[in-house]
């Protein structure tokens, strides 16, 4: 049965010395075959920060079905016998629904951020796109405005940036706050 939330699969790899460049050309061919299957939400990749060797890679499905193929796939399978050789170990599988991902260590023995960090990222994403998406849509389709499909155009546009841009990118440029 489909669980009727997202899920995200996290994915965290560690790699051998100088193995960044192969590991890159691997990523550009494993996340266009990932968007494939059924589902497919879309794909994060959060690089190592500060010379680090460990990539943390972010893959939503729409449930828990859709993921499970994904990952027992023969296609995922074969990519990761090719890249085995690039680890240092096995790539580690964590599966969050919803949001939960965003505050997730990558690595065991790593904390998750202060709650009030979190608080204060988050706001700072939210708050300015819900002021400036509403604006954004009543300057495009006036009509929608106050409406149940404009109210539903304003959610969903917030959501897709949080999901897709702001939270990936701040939890990338302030990695080393969040760790603090």
């Amino acid at each position: 049965m489909a669980n009727p939330q997202y899920v995200t699969l996290v994915i965290t790899h560690t790699l051998r010395p100088n193995q960044q460049q192969a590991y890159e050309q691997w990523l550009q061919r494993i996340v266009p075959i990932a968007e494939q299957f059924e589902g497919h939400l879309g794909a994060n990749v959060i690089r190592p920060v500060d010379g680090g060797d460990t990539y943390t890679i972010l893959i939503r499905f729409d449930n828990l079905d859709n993921l499970y193929r994904w990952t027992h796939s023969p296609e995922r399978k074969a990519l990761m016998e090719e890249v085995a050789d690039l680890l240092t170990g096995e790539d580690r599988l964590d599966i969050q629904t919803g949001s939960q991902f965003w505050f997730t260590p990558a690595q065991k023995g790593v904390r998750r951020p202060a709650q009030w960090k979190q608080f204060l990222i988050t706001l700072a994403v939210i708050f300015p796109s819900t002021l400036l998406v509403p604006w954004f849509w009543r300057q495009l389709l006036p009509q929608l405005s106050g409406t149940l499909p404009g109210h539903f155009l304003n959610d969903a546009t917030v959501v897709a940036l949080v999901v897709y841009l702001w939270m990936p990118l701040l939890t990338r440029v302030l990695a080393g706050w969040l760790k603090r």
